[in-house]
């Protein structure tokens, strides 16, 4: 078993080694240790301990080559030799393609009722495409971080194979919140700019790491946990764990419900049917005839949908709160390699008071796709 416990030998990607001082600069942000150190006094004292991660694709671990070898699985095994008389339980809540837009509406339902006393959060990369980084990295902060077990938090930031990532906004975010962070770019990008490593010694393509990528994330996670538990006073010495601050963007996504055909029942339906069945939000809403309208009544300050979008016979819906003016969501696209769960914010700022979300396939589709299905997966609701 891969263990990353005190004091590691280094392990290497093409030759070059995770130095001291690659090792250093990963740390971008101590943080405040309060919570670590609270969570990892708790293991010491033989006390169950759930270590989590939740992220996109590289937090799933896609193109690892084994569920075992994906960053969380071998960070998580850094707790089972650090205190091997203590049951450790790891939860992946990472899911391909998603960004932190979604992780917010999800939280409670795939992290937090796991009662997580460790959470490592992976969006740097992916939410490069989300307009609303900041408010919902922070919206999945606020809701960790007030659970009653209070976890500790990490953010870990990663890299495409230019350097790009959210890791600059998602550090602001941080450092309101006093939390540690972890940066792959900062340890790895000089030595990939400097010609010490090539992009292909740690990433299996453009921005997911290969099983050597996977093992440098989890050593330098292993790193923070190292230095840490170095440090962790004796219980009746433990210091106190700070308040949870006013929110510094938004605090619309710190309250959230995320509903599937299980959970809500729409107010008007009109040609639209239960399915798929999805292993990760159950059953949504499915339909093929163009004019097929779908209501809901939702109290929400905000209101989105997830819906599928694969190649192959999809449409188009616009959807719309109240009166408010619609958004068009495409469910086909050009890609091959399979589908994806997308997020739409389709109103926000609503105010108090009941309102109706509309749901109409279009006659319209994309000029390639020859069909108009569309697959409502979920909706969401903020505030």
């Amino acid at each position: 078993m891969v263990w990353f416990g005190l004091l590691l030998t280094m392990c290497s990607a093409g030759g070059i080694e995770l130095n001291d001082a690659i090792i250093e600069r990963s740390l971008v942000v101590s943080g405040n240790a309060a919570r670590l150190e609270h969570v990892m006094a708790k293991a010491r004292r033989g006390e169950p301990i759930t270590f989590s991660v939740i992220g996109g694709s590289i937090t799933q671990g896609a193109l690892a080559s084994a569920p075992e070898k994906c960053w969380g699985s071998l960070a998580a095994d850094w707790w089972r030799g650090a205190f091997p008389k203590t049951a450790i339980t790891f939860v992946n809540a990472g899911i391909g393609a998603t960004c932190s837009d979604l992780g917010a509406h999800r939280a409670r339902e795939h992290l937090l009722n796991k009662k997580p006393d460790v959470v490592v959060v992976e969006y740097a990369v992916n939410d490069m495409i989300n307009p609303l980084a900041g408010e919902t990295l922070e919206g999945l902060l606020r809701q960790i971080l007030a659970e009653p077990q209070k976890p500790a938090v990490i953010l870990f930031f990663t890299m495409d194979r230019i350097g790009n990532s959210r890791q600059e906004e998602h550090m602001r975010i941080g450092i309101h919140y006093g939390l540690p962070m972890v940066s792959l770019k900062d340890a790895l990008w000089p030595e990939v700019q400097a010609g010490r490593m090539v992009w292909t010694d740690f990433e299996a393509d453009d921005v997911h790491p290969n099983d050597t990528g996977h093992e440098h994330c989890a050593r330098l996670l292993a790193a923070l946990f190292d230095r840490a538990r170095a440090s962790v006073p004796k219980d009746d010495a433990l210091p106190p764990i700070a308040p949870l601050p006013a929110p510094l963007v938004s605090g619309l996504f710190a309250h959230t419900a995320i509903f599937n055909s299980a959970t809500l029942q729409p107010t008007r339906n009109e040609g639209w049917e239960k399915g798929p069945d999805d292993s990760f939000f159950g059953t949504g809403w499915k339909t093929d005839k163009p004019g097929s309208i779908l209501e809901f009544t939702l109290e929400a300050n905000a209101v989105s949908v997830l819906f599928w979008r694969i190649k192959g016979p999809m449409g188009q819906v616009e959807a719309w709160v109240d009166d408010r003016p619609p958004a068009k969501l495409e469910a086909w696209f050009e890609a091959d390699w399979g589908g994806y769960t997308p997020f739409q914010l389709i109103a926000r700022d609503l105010g108090r008071g009941p309102h109706t979300l509309h749901i109409r396939l279009l006659h319209e589709r994309h000029p390639q796709s020859t069909g108009n299905e569309f697959q409502v997966r979920a909706v969401m609701t903020a505030g």
